[in-house]
């Protein structure tokens, strides 16, 4: 866990500054007759690795991709843990195999990129260290875990899918700026509730997810909501009140979905039916904090 005495300035030697500490406190709980720190409350003992990884070198959903790159060693031991059999990963509750893909999607794509870092691609279409410069990357390169062989896009939209929970969709860094958050922690069975919970609190805070305009009289969206219509209106089409009737299935699960946290003023506004639905392009620039904060 990063030292809370250390006094770190975000312009300089913030490579350094992760290194080290992944060192520490990687390298130095394990050497012989180390005391063991006591694990976080709600901790699954396969992901802790993960946890530590993500708690050293994310902040705010961004990560310091040149650090995790330099220490890779343990990212690498711990998507290699993730190919268990067959039989283990059947034996899990639901909640278990949800955290599962989603912790495999997100350190798969930490590997993506970093095996790429610094990307530098030349596609017009894309900005140039986006991780969709490099080829294939979430619909042919394949990974292992419980014992398949799966690309990103095979988790996203088939194995994820399968659990009709929307909010997992948000939970996937997918390596860009206009994800959802990367949390600085894994996810686990215990705690999946209350973590998906978050993330839909969240939802409406964070305006690359959702902008409501009063002025323009617009709420707009991301588009992982409309990349995941599905879904999402099986779980909140039927949620969002008679007011809405007239609004088609997609319009009413997002306004469900966003209604329980939005501040008084916003739900005033949506409650009034005014308003424009629209979605967001999307921001692929790679959510990279090595150079600094992206805005």
């Amino acid at each position: 866990m990063m030292p809370t005495s250390v006094t770190y300035d975000w312009r300089m030697g913030r490579s350094l500054f992760s290194t080290v500490v992944l060192a520490l406190g990687l390298g130095l709980a394990s050497a012989p007759g180390a005391q063991q720190p006591p694990p976080p409350p709600g901790s699954d003992p396969l992901h802790r690795a993960l946890d530590q990884i993500l708690d050293v070198n994310v902040r705010d959903g961004l990560v310091y991709y040149r650090a995790l790159q330099s220490t890779r060693g343990a990212l690498d031991r711990y998507a290699a843990s993730l190919n268990v059999s067959t039989a283990t990963y059947d034996s899990w509750p639901r909640e278990a195999k949800m955290a599962f893909w989603v912790n495999a999607y997100n350190t798969f794509v930490l590997q993506t990129v970093v095996n790429r870092y610094p990307i530098r691609g030349t596609s017009s279409a894309y900005p140039a260290s986006s991780i969709r410069q490099i080829p294939g990357a979430f619909d042919q390169l394949k990974h292992r875990a419980a014992g398949r062989s799966v690309t990103l896009d095979e988790i996203e939209k088939t194995i994820l899918a399968e659990f009709k929970e929307p909010r997992l969709s948000l939970a996937l860094g997918r390596g860009a700026v206009g994800s959802g958050r990367l949390r600085s922690e894994a996810y686990t069975a215990a705690r999946l509730p209350e973590q998906l919970e978050s993330i839909q609190a969240e939802f409406v805070t964070k305006q690359r997810l959702l902008k409501v305009d009063r002025t323009a009289g617009q709420v707009s969206a991301t588009p992982l909501v409309s990349w995941h219509e599905a879904e999402f209106v099986a779980a909140y089409g039927g949620q969002a009140g008679e007011r809405f009737a007239a609004r088609s299935p997609i319009e009413r699960a997002l306004i469900a979905f966003i209604t329980p946290h939005l501040l008084p003023l916003e739900k005033e506004f949506v409650d009034e039916n005014k308003f424009k639905v629209t979605f967001q392009d999307f921001d692929w620039r790679l959510n990279d904090l090595t150079g600094g904060r992206i805005e």
